[in-house]
């Protein structure tokens, strides 16, 4: 027997944003905010990992198309130093040909359990290959295998295709741990403009903005945003 359709709208009305049951807002002084978003990033991502956030490293990434449509998906964040934010993914896959035709991007982190948003945008850069590989190479044995799979994006016939190709893909990356795959690419944000987003109970949202200034010596402007 059929279940009851769901009524979204009472289901959206029924929840609550940033339960104090699983919810902790800190409070942020951005005047004591130091002068590189790096370094307030790691802090930020340090205490979302204290704070028991769920895969604090996901990452909405947002590109555009050839014509200038937005695209957006989650991936996962493989680093940030002073090259910039690090993500990958395979040169052929829908977003590798967006960034090929549009190397420009932003990023956006969301760590609920802090009220914290962190937005990120930019030119965006190819890694040298040897460091993609390195990368690659570094993590689990089914990220080789879903990378050995590939065809990212592609068509895909039936899921009895994808299980062939995934097993053969596990097992050689079992066996072959070193294994190249020269569509894999790790790309490099380098940030124009960083914004942090500090929730608060009263909605008095606190909203840092750091902008890069290349005439100055730090580097970095700052300023505040309306909520």
């Amino acid at each position: 027997m059929d279940s009851e359709p769901t009524d979204l709208h009472a289901l959206l009305r029924s929840l609550r944003v940033w339960d104090p049951a699983v919810t902790e807002l800190p409070p942020f002084d951005p005047a004591e905010a130091p002068g590189d978003p790096l370094a307030l990033f790691t802090r930020w991502f340090a205490e979302a990992v204290a704070a028991g956030q769920r895969e604090p490293h996901t990452v909405t990434l947002a590109t555009a198309d050839a014509e200038g449509l937005p695209d957006a998906r989650v991936v996962m964040l493989h680093g940030a130093d002073e090259d910039g934010w690090s993500f990958a993914t395979h040169a052929g896959s829908r977003k590798g040909r967006q960034l090929a035709a549009r190397p420009y991007a932003a990023l956006v982190f969301h760590w609920p359990v802090l009220g914290r948003q962190v937005r990120v945008r930019g030119p965006v850069a190819v890694a040298p290959a040897e460091e993609a590989r390195a990368d690659l190479h570094a993590r689990s044995t089914g990220a080789l295998a879903a990378a050995l799979t590939g065809r990212q994006s592609e068509e895909l016939g039936s899921p009895e295709e994808l299980a062939r190709a995934g097993e053969a893909a596990w097992e050689r990356a079992e066996r072959e741990p070193r294994t190249p795959v020269p569509s894999w690419t790790l790309y490099r944000l380098r940030p124009d403009e960083v914004e942090f987003f500090q929730g608060d109970a009263r909605r008095r949202h606190v909203r840092l903005v750091y902008r890069r200034d290349r005439a100055s010596q730090d580097g970095w402007r700052t300023g505040l945003l309306w909520p």
